[in-house]
């Protein structure tokens, strides 16, 4: 079972890496990065609200009195992501947006010890340390020069970290009550509703009836949007959010990978090394040795 849930996060997380490629596209045709968000949940909202009407419309009733589950994950994490990530991608490389995106596990797990009393263990404090260093290496913060990441691009990257982090405690909360597939449609209903009013949209109402425009809609609402945040909640409603949020790191490096292969970007040996930082990362989380909590004197 949490096998499955594993290979669920991880899947959601590969997907999430291809949202770059979309959002590049949209920024060179005239979209701001607050705008493609608009684009993205609309979307994924409209084609999820159809989805379930047809196949299963009582996935679509909740009782508001748990708005705040969704005010969280639809406006405090979805919105505040999507337009810090956004703009992190239109001010460095999908790479370093990525992995700046990636410093959500350490706000997941520092807000899983205090929330959900989740015990912090060696492999999670090494993991998460890791992380950490590959986030530092990939940005190129001691690269200096041309190399190195401008402090706007560093705040709006950890700021989307912290928004991403922020669905895994909120969506903890509305999954235990709900449907992956409800908690969801429910997250794009409250960010669309949450980033819309901000966003300007009649001042590109030309290039909304660009054939291309819609297909990069289709493509981040769909594959980058509906389909990872549903493989993303079957898993977290199995894992515990720290490991979670650690398990979804893989998303930085298909987006490095894109970036190279659509945008040729530039990727050092540092960035490599974050990269793979990263990765093994992983692989301590999930070694399969029995978990030893970290002695009172060294919790965090």
């Amino acid at each position: 079972m949490k096998r499955k849930a594993y290979l669920y996060i991880m899947l959601a997380a590969a997907l999430w890496g291809g949202t770059g490629v979309f959002v590049r596209i949209l920024i060179a045709d005239g979209f701001s990065p607050i705008q493609i968000a608009v684009l993205r949940v609309s979307v994924s909202m409209v084609l999820m609200i159809l989805y379930l009407l047809i196949t299963d419309p009582k996935l679509l009733r909740i009782d508001w009195r748990d708005w705040g589950y969704f005010f969280g994950t639809g406006i405090l994490s979805l919105s505040f992501f999507n337009i810090c990530y956004f703009t992190a991608i239109q001010l460095s490389t999908l790479a370093v947006a990525a992995v700046l995106l990636y410093t959500a596990p350490m706000f997941v797990m520092l807000l899983s010890v205090l929330i959900f009393h989740e015990t912090m263990t060696r492999s999670k404090l090494m993991a998460l340390a890791m992380t950490f260093m590959g986030c530092v290496l990939v940005t190129g913060i001691f690269a200096g020069g041309s190399a190195a990441i401008s402090p706007l691009a560093i705040l709006t990257g950890i700021g989307a970290g912290f928004g991403y982090g922020l669905y895994s405690i909120f969506g903890k909360f509305a999954l235990a009550k709900y449907d992956p597939a409800t908690v969801s449609v429910y997250t794009f209903i409250f960010g669309f509703f949450g980033i819309v009013p901000f966003a300007g949209m009649h001042s590109v109402v030309p290039l909304l009836l660009l054939p291309k425009t819609w297909a990069c809609a289709l493509g981040t609402g769909i594959l980058c949007c509906i389909l990872p945040y549903l493989f993303y909640s079957k898993g977290l409603a199995v894992v515990e959010p720290s490991r979670a949020a650690i398990l979804a790191t893989v998303e930085p490096v298909v987006a490095a990978i894109l970036g190279i292969m659509f945008f040729h970007e530039m990727m050092t040996w540092p960035k490599l090394l974050g990269i793979a930082l990263i990765l093994a990362a992983i692989l301590v989380l999930n070694r399969k040795t029995a978990p030893q909590s970290m002695p009172q004197s060294e919790s965090v």
